[in-house]
């Protein structure tokens, strides 16, 4: 498992009948997780007086429950790297610090290049790897089809002091963008992508993984330099096992320019058991 351990503002504290416990900067939230499927063994003290709680409806959706006063938002930080913190109406907060562990193999790779190198983040929701690459040094490209969540990508950038970095944002449907930059000739050194399971367009575009996915993949192949230095898919898609990323990045990419590709589930360590939280998988190829 590819395990995010370098938080200091950030912990899961513990985890059991199908919630976590999680610590963001100084508050404290209690949220569902599909994958806890263990009991919760003893419903101590910090589970009860956890700042914030979610509750799922049996409706669908669900809602919070506030214990405590907290800001409307919040800032943590990761390694010089800054976020807004926010608990949303659909249990989210902005944030999967899991995904660390992706921005830090980015920033290494972009350091050891050499080299001047644009990266293309594609579903790139509230900008955590564009802010990364961006301190790396990187020129970024930033899409997504929610205007909202690009709005807090930027925020988030001039949180961590990255304002006058060359970062493009843009509010489209992927896969148009994607034939726009192929017709333009635009090129790009690494392509990161974090493709929902399912999802609408702006204008009413149709996402589905299944079958989307690898011609979506194999469209990006027209717009990579002669000479790119990686490409990243993430996925949060129940059921999808990381071997299926490894075949797409073989049959696509690899099979293009070689290279290496590593592939696994993506997890974050549990304070109190010792044990760690698979969050989803990703598929990396680099050069």
């Amino acid at each position: 498992m590819f395990a995010a351990q370098d938080w200091k503002d950030y912990e899961l504290i513990d985890t059991g009948g199908g919630e976590k416990l999680e610590r963001w900067g100084n508050i404290v939230l209690r949220r569902p997780d599909p994958q806890i499927i263990w009991p919760l063994l003893k419903e101590t003290g910090p589970w009860r007086e956890a700042d914030a709680h979610y509750h799922r409806s049996s409706s669908g959706g669900g809602s919070w429950e506030y214990k405590k006063q907290i800001p409307e938002r919040w800032t943590i930080s990761y390694n010089g790297l800054s976020f807004h913190i926010k608990p949303t109406s659909f249990k989210h907060t902005g944030l999967f610090p899991e995904q660390a562990v992706n921005w830090s193999w980015m920033i290494d790779k972009i350091h050891s290049a050499g080299r001047p190198i644009r990266v293309l983040n594609l579903f790139a929701y509230t900008g955590g790897a564009s802010v990364a690459c961006a301190s790396a040094g990187a020129e970024v490209c930033h899409v997504d089809a929610s205007k909202g969540v690009v709005t807090w990508a930027k925020e988030n950038l001039q949180l961590s002091g990255l304002g006058e970095r060359p970062v493009r944002f843009i509010t489209d449907d992927v896969f148009k963008f994607v034939q726009r930059e192929q017709r333009r000739g635009s090129k790009y050194d690494a392509i990161i992508m974090d493709p929902p399971s399912y999802g609408r367009g702006p204008n009413g575009e149709t996402w589905k993984l299944e079958t989307n996915l690898f011609p979506f993949v194999e469209s990006c192949m027209d717009i990579l330099t002669d000479k790119p230095l990686f490409f990243l898919i993430n996925s949060y898609t129940t059921g999808l096992s990381a071997s299926v990323l490894k075949n797409i990045l073989s049959l696509s990419i690899a099979r293009k320019y070689g290279g290496t590709i590593s592939c696994g589930e993506i997890g974050l360590p549990i304070t109190a058991s010792k044990l760690s939280l698979p969050c989803g998988i990703l598929g990396r190829w680099e050069a």
